[in-house]
């Protein structure tokens, strides 16, 4: 793009700004106002950009943290950045893009894994938990499923939102890849009924572990 300073890019982000998709969002816990196709598609003009990914994130505002997270490079945080990070994020959707295209890519996802489980924030430990997702599905060895089944057997029922999701999303993940824990995953889905009533539109797998892992066990056969 022809102005690729830090105004420059402030100055397109107001020009895409979109108050029904904001007032949308809103009603999700959530305030980004530029539709995330266009977000992605100024983040390929710009390309890798590190400097002007500290500075749109340094701004706080959400549109502009978005599209720090597309166009900065994972290896330019060091550990204690992504930590501070992950705690000033403010809005679900900054969190989950923080942990997608910059931690999970890290050199420090695994650590940061570690300690964000026995976080006492329940938004920082779901962060843990979704790494822990992602590791039980490409480098499960290691860890110790049967524990991390004790622990969301325990947890789960009584944890916030966001913390509930991510790990009722391992309880799945565990289920789905793991045919020797499968059973026990099921059944401390059924028992606990975390989602069995959560509204699933036609054609979309429930979030409700025993049938999400049933369904997705199925598709891989």
């Amino acid at each position: 793009m022809a102005d690729a300073t830090l105004s420059g890019v402030l100055a397109r982000l107001a020009e895409l700004d979109d108050p029904k998709i904001r007032a949308v969002n809103e009603n999700h816990g959530d305030d980004h106002s530029v539709n995330l196709g266009k977000l992605r598609a100024l983040a390929k003009e710009l390309k890798a950009q590190p400097e002007l990914a500290r500075e749109l994130w340094r701004t706080g505002d959400t549109n502009a943290r978005l599209l720090a997270l597309l166009v900065a490079r994972p290896k330019q945080f060091d550990r204690d950045d992504l930590d501070t990070m992950l705690r000033e994020a403010g809005t679900p959707k900054v969190q989950d893009w923080l942990v997608a295209n910059i931690v999970k890519k890290s050199r420090h996802a695994e650590e940061l894994r570690v300690a964000w489980l026995e976080d006492p924030d329940p938004v920082v430990a779901s962060a843990g938990w979704a790494l822990t997702v992602d590791r039980v599905a490409k480098k499960p060895d290691g860890l110790d499923l049967s524990g991390l089944l004790d622990v969301i057997e325990a947890e789960m029922k009584a944890a916030p939102e966001r913390l509930q999701w991510a790990m009722n999303y391992c309880l799945a993940q565990i289920g789905i890849e793991n045919p020797s824990l499968r059973a026990r995953a099921i059944g401390i889905g059924e028992r606990l009924g975390v989602l069995k009533d959560y509204p699933t539109p036609p054609n979309c797998t429930s979030p409700y572990a025993p049938v999400w892992i049933a369904e997705m066990v199925k598709r891989q056969a």
